[in-house]
């Protein structure tokens, strides 16, 4: 076996595994990646960016026909298959030639294959051993979670990957699940013309305000989508041309594609765990500095590590361990304090995290039920964002919802949630607030430009009471 040595090596060629490298050259580390499918990972080609433009071109042609003038311009349909074409295009076809470019030019070593942990440091790739002096990083990211219900495997149902990536839009589509997932390809697929049933056990998006999913619920109904609230999935079965699905009420629903949107599950089953002492196909718990407890060289970044399942945290989190990994490789100090240079304290409170559907829902740090779980003492103030100059210019009509989850002992932010058409771009205002722990009274100076959206935050401000 040829045998390689590099100060870091890395699994996974990802958006964390490309940063964590990048970081770790840049300190002056040797680096290298090993991946057994695209450079770029799951976000490139099957997640953020294709489920994006599957979303943007159906999102454009509503907003302009929410807006007089614009509307009566929009005289055509959607074209599907330019949606798709384009598309096609942001995925570079589902070929990663400008990735490599990429990872060569950063300096960084790559290895395409299979990798395995077989020993402390050592990573194996078919015959070929690498050997690391200071770090191994798995950033192998995760797959979609398969639920147990009769029927389904055998019924070869879509799963995340499968929806961002069809070359054509089936007639009828039934969705299993209640998340981002769900509620995205919902809207994606609504909006192509497809019949879309989603099926929650639950309510929409739990995890957040739970104005947002009732939103969410609502505007896929108005998209013609039909949304089953409360409702389980009992057993799957294909027939010819359809899929037919029992659920708990006893009714059934027929479509002709059912795509599986109930989690993720860590691509840790094969890559070696077994040999370092850890469980095969389990999440890794790491420190704040990405290092899985109990070891000294082994890192874990992304999905991996269950803290946050968001390409952007996860990319975060790459630069901390990328750096932190120089700099103890180099004796240099290491800033491992909360909010230090080394760290992913963000990934406790302050998540920020956009979910594209119409309306789109944009939140940062802590409901209010889970800051009340965490035992702060609270104000929440709401405010409807249409009633906001800015917003009744942007859209007739518009409707949206803000929350402001206040900490009343320290008079700062602890969460903010905006549910309402194009509020993506309110969320880096929120996050600063949040993150920086801005105290009310100096947040009255932050003046928003009128008329914008944005007033919505002297309209919570208002609400709240002046000091």
């Amino acid at each position: 076996m040829a045998t390689t040595e590099y100060d870091v090596i890395v699994l996974g060629a990802g958006a964390v595994g490309e940063n964590v490298a990048d970081r770790a050259v840049k300190g002056g580390l040797t680096a290298v990646i090993v991946e057994s499918e695209l450079v770029g990972g799951e976000c490139s080609y099957w997640a953020c960016m294709p489920s994006k433009a599957l979303l943007r071109s159906a999102q454009a042609l509503r907003a302009a026909r929410r807006v007089p003038g614009a509307a009566q311009a929009v005289t055509g349909e959607l074209d599907v298959q330019a949606v798709l074409d384009r598309r096609d295009e942001f995925t570079s076809h589902w070929k990663d030639d400008g990735q490599v470019k990429w990872v060569e030019g950063a300096g960084i070593s790559l290895v395409r294959g299979h990798g395995r942990i077989t020993g402390e440091k050592q990573v194996t790739v078919g015959d070929q051993v690498l050997t690391a002096r200071h770090a191994v990083v798995i950033s192998t990211g995760s797959d979609s979670l398969i639920p147990d219900i009769p029927g389904l495997r055998d019924a070869d149902p879509w799963v995340s990957r499968d929806a961002t990536s069809a070359k054509t839009v089936p007639s009828s589509l039934a969705i299993i699940g209640g998340g981002v997932v769900a509620v995205e390809m919902a809207s994606a697929y609504a909006g192509f013309g497809t019949a879309v049933t989603v099926i929650a056990r639950s309510g929409l998006l739990e995890a957040m305000e739970p104005f947002a999913g009732e939103q969410v619920a609502e505007g896929l109904r108005e998209l013609g989508a039909t949304v089953l609230l409360n409702t389980g999935t009992k057993s799957v079965k294909r027939l010819d041309d359809e899929v037919v699905l029992e659920l708990s009420d006893g009714s059934t629903v027929s479509a002709q594609e059912v795509l599986v949107a109930t989690g993720r599950t860590p691509r840790t089953g094969d890559i070696g765990l077994e040999n370092i002492g850890l469980e095969p196909g389990s999440w890794l718990d790491v420190d704040d500095t990405l290092l899985v407890r109990g070891f000294d060289w082994l890192y874990a970044g992304g999905d991996v590590n269950h803290r946050a399942l968001l390409t952007h945290q996860g990319k975060y989190q790459a630069r901390a361990a990328g750096d932190v990994i120089a700099a103890r490789a180099n004796g240099k100090p290491v800033s491992d304090a909360p909010w230090g240079t080394h760290v992913a304290t963000a990934d406790h409170q302050a998540v920020p995290q956009v979910t594209f559907t119409d309306p789109e829902v944009a939140s940062i740090g802590l409901t209010a039920a889970a800051a009340e779980k965490a035992g702060y003492q609270t104000r929440v103030v709401d405010y409807e964002i249409g009633q906001v100059s800015g917003a009744s210019v942007h859209a007739d009509g518009y409707k949206g919802t803000a929350r402001m989850v206040v900490d009343e002992q320290r008079k700062v932010v602890l969460g903010v949630t905006f549910a309402g058409p194009d509020v993506a771009d309110l969320l880096q205002g929120a996050t600063i607030a949040v993150v920086g722990e801005v105290p009310l009274d100096r947040l009255w100076h932050a003046v928003p430009a009128y008329p914008t959206i944005n007033e919505i935050w002297l309209r919570l401000l208002e609400t709240y009471g002046r000091p």
